[in-house]
């Protein structure tokens, strides 16, 4: 409703008619769409601060805990003959 409203091909009554919402509602949400636009395109704002940070030596540990426990399992079921040849 509100990207309709911005475009402008329609009044507000129109709008509020065809999507059975009051007209102020509809403005009011037009009005924080644009107010929240500037944000999508904000380079260095909170934007980017939302995202929380990654460890890469917490990730890289996990991995390596996972190869282990893999190559393990991996000969424990070969020795007790339940696992195939075929992977």
């Amino acid at each position: 409703m509100a990207l309709a409203a911005i475009k402008g091909e329609k009044t507000l009554a129109e709008l509020a008619h065809v999507f059975d919402v009051h007209p102020n509602q509809i403005a009011s949400w037009k009005g924080q769409l644009l107010d929240g636009a500037a944000a999508v395109f904000d380079s260095g704002g909170a934007g980017a601060g939302a995202t929380p940070a990654v460890d890469l030596k917490t990730l890289h540990a996990k991995i390596g805990e996972l190869a282990l426990e893999n190559d393990f399992l991996s000969g424990a079921l070969s020795k007790a003959g339940m696992l195939s040849a075929k992977r």
